[in-house]
Protein backbone atom coordinates (compact mmCIF):
# COMPACT_ATOMS: atom_id res chain seq x y z
CA UNK A 1 0.00 0.00 0.00
CA UNK A 2 2.17 2.71 -1.11
CA UNK A 3 -0.05 5.36 -2.45
CA UNK A 4 -2.01 6.12 0.84
CA UNK A 5 -2.11 9.51 1.69
CA UNK A 6 -3.00 11.09 4.63
CA UNK A 7 -6.61 12.03 5.87
CA UNK A 8 -6.73 14.02 9.49
CA UNK A 9 -9.36 15.61 11.83
CA UNK A 10 -7.69 19.05 11.65
CA UNK A 11 -5.64 21.53 9.37
CA UNK A 12 -2.93 23.54 10.08
CA UNK A 13 -0.54 25.84 7.73
CA UNK A 14 2.92 25.63 7.43
CA UNK A 15 5.03 28.60 7.07
CA UNK A 16 4.99 27.80 3.09
CA UNK A 17 1.18 28.03 3.50
CA UNK A 18 0.75 24.52 2.23
CA UNK A 19 -2.01 22.78 4.37
CA UNK A 20 -0.86 19.95 6.80
CA UNK A 21 -2.68 17.48 8.40
CA UNK A 22 -3.09 17.72 12.67
CA UNK A 23 -5.28 16.21 15.33
CA UNK A 24 -5.72 12.23 14.23
CA UNK A 25 -4.58 11.34 11.12
CA UNK A 26 -5.32 8.23 9.32
CA UNK A 27 -4.06 6.37 5.86
CA UNK A 28 -6.33 7.13 3.29
CA UNK A 29 -6.08 5.55 -0.69
CA UNK A 30 -6.74 8.44 -3.25
CA UNK A 31 -9.70 7.77 -5.04
CA UNK A 32 -11.55 5.90 -1.76
CA UNK A 33 -14.23 7.32 0.37
CA UNK A 34 -13.00 5.48 3.51
CA UNK A 35 -9.95 5.78 5.51
CA UNK A 36 -7.41 2.35 5.31
CA UNK A 37 -9.37 0.59 8.87
CA UNK A 38 -12.86 1.49 7.11
CA UNK A 39 -14.10 5.27 8.67
CA UNK A 40 -16.55 6.48 6.39
CA UNK A 41 -14.53 10.56 5.30
CA UNK A 42 -17.89 12.30 5.49
CA UNK A 43 -19.36 11.08 8.32
CA UNK A 44 -16.61 11.14 10.29
CA UNK A 45 -15.67 14.61 9.53
CA UNK A 46 -12.41 13.84 8.08
CA UNK A 47 -10.26 16.12 5.64
CA UNK A 48 -8.29 14.37 2.91
CA UNK A 49 -4.64 15.05 2.25
CA UNK A 50 -3.36 13.57 -0.63
CA UNK A 51 -0.17 15.64 -0.91
CA UNK A 52 1.02 14.09 2.00
CA UNK A 53 2.13 10.38 2.50
CA UNK A 54 0.96 8.03 5.46
CA UNK A 55 4.26 7.26 6.11
CA UNK A 56 4.13 6.35 9.82
CA UNK A 57 5.50 3.64 12.19
CA UNK A 58 4.68 2.06 14.79
CA UNK A 59 7.93 3.28 16.55
CA UNK A 60 7.12 7.06 16.63
CA UNK A 61 6.61 9.24 19.07
CA UNK A 62 4.27 12.32 19.39
CA UNK A 63 5.41 14.79 21.67
CA UNK A 64 3.33 18.47 22.86
CA UNK A 65 4.55 20.78 19.77
CA UNK A 66 3.89 18.18 17.25
CA UNK A 67 0.33 19.11 15.34
CA UNK A 68 -0.54 15.29 15.18
CA UNK A 69 -2.07 14.46 18.05
CA UNK A 70 -2.87 10.48 17.65
CA UNK A 71 -1.79 8.36 14.83
CA UNK A 72 -4.72 5.18 13.97
CA UNK A 73 -2.68 2.04 14.92
CA UNK A 74 -4.91 0.26 12.73
CA UNK A 75 -4.21 2.12 9.73
CA UNK A 76 -0.23 1.83 11.04
CA UNK A 77 -0.49 -1.99 10.82
CA UNK A 78 -3.01 -2.06 7.37
CA UNK A 79 -0.15 0.03 5.97
CA UNK A 80 2.73 -2.04 6.80
CA UNK A 81 4.14 0.44 9.40
CA UNK A 82 7.29 -1.28 9.51
CA UNK A 83 8.66 -1.15 6.15
CA UNK A 84 12.49 -0.14 6.06
CA UNK A 85 12.94 -2.92 9.19
CA UNK A 86 12.12 -6.37 9.66
CA UNK A 87 9.48 -7.12 12.38
CA UNK A 88 11.29 -9.91 14.23
CA UNK A 89 14.95 -9.79 14.78
CA UNK A 90 16.66 -13.83 15.82
CA UNK A 91 18.86 -12.62 18.65
CA UNK A 92 20.30 -16.04 19.57
CA UNK A 93 20.61 -18.50 16.76
CA UNK A 94 20.78 -22.01 16.88
CA UNK A 95 24.06 -23.94 15.91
Amino acid sequence: MSRAAVAASSQWQDDAGVRQPGGEVHAWQPGQNQTVCGLPLSRTGLRRFPHVRFDYVSTDVLTDADQVRHICPRCVTATGGRRDRRSWTRTSPRP
